[in-house]
């Protein structure tokens, strides 16, 4: 029996990487106003901001009924597959519960669910070794208990803007204000996949700096895998990307976007970091 990893469209993955190893997305939800979307499926990321920055609106998120993860159970039980499900955060999403809900669903589907605790390659370096070590032939409760070792993956992120975090809530109204008006740049910490505002700066150079510091202050000389996350400034995030090359121990390091209904709190110009240890699958 194959076990299939499964995953949500918030997590990101190196490209080719869900096609060659049949890894399964179930998508966010997106909604503009009465208009919903599946994120991945039927709205492009162009659209998404154009429509954001048209509308002047923040559209809503929510995570995939049980009944989309139950049919994916259902495909399971049909292929004669086991399934591991790995979630966004459960701090910051339903996604986790709605998976684990739908195994009450399909009581005939072979389904594990872990929270991830994390987000964006957070969840992707879990949902990477675990297609590792299933294809390695571990069993299922192995690949779980490596995987959930490496829980949370930290990072940090810099937006470009305050405009777009102020819009969605994530800060608040009078520190939005501040920093538009000062041309603050904040530096923010995930922790279990939740934000947090530990700095500001003045320029988005020295916000870059300061992410690069406290990531090399917290990961240290060990080897570590990184992840360089933007949104809408692939330039800017190569560079970024070369500069943790040469300052930090790679063992590896992926540059991708992060998906619409993560990038939607922080706008267009994000570049984040995160980092995980090697697993046992590296």
């Amino acid at each position: 029996m194959t076990i299939k990893i499964i995953t949500d469209s918030t997590c990101n993955l190196p490209a080719g990487f869900a096609a060659a190893h049949d890894v399964r997305f179930v998508p966010i939800s997106i909604q503009f106003g009465q208009e919903t979307f599946q994120e991945g499926i039927d709205i492009t990321r162009q659209e998404f901001f154009a429509r954001i920055d048209a509308e002047r609106i923040i559209p809503t998120t929510s995570q995939p009924p049980a009944g989309t993860f139950a049919e994916v159970y259902r495909q399971l039980v049909r292929e004669g597959n086991q399934g591991l499900v790995v979630t966004i955060t459960s701090l910051r999403s339903g996604v986790y519960q709605s998976a684990v809900i739908a195994k009450d669903l399909v009581p005939e589907a072979d389904v594990a669910v872990v929270d991830s605790l994390s987000v964006a390659y957070g969840t992707g370096f879990l949902v990477m070794d675990a297609v590792r070590l299933a294809e390695a032939g571990k069993k299922r409760e192995e690949i779980v208990r490596a995987i959930e070792a490496l829980r949370p993956v930290p990072g940090y992120l810099t937006p470009a803007t305050l405009r777009y975090l102020q819009m969605s809530g994530r800060i608040g109204k009078l520190q939005g204000a501040l920093a538009s008006l000062l041309n603050i740049k904040a530096v923010i910490s995930i922790h279990d996949g939740i934000l947090d505002l530990e700095e500001r700066v003045r320029t988005r150079s020295k916000a870059l700096e300061r992410v690069l510091e406290r990531v090399a202050a917290a990961a240290g000389d060990k080897p570590m895998r990184f992840a360089v996350l933007h949104v809408a400034v692939p330039d800017e995030a190569a560079a970024f990307a070369a500069r943790v090359r040469q300052r930090l121990n790679c063992v590896e390091l992926y540059m991708d976007e992060l998906s619409c209904s993560l990038a939607v709190h922080g706008g267009p110009g994000i570049i984040g970091l995160e980092w995980c240890q090697p697993g046992e699958a590296a």
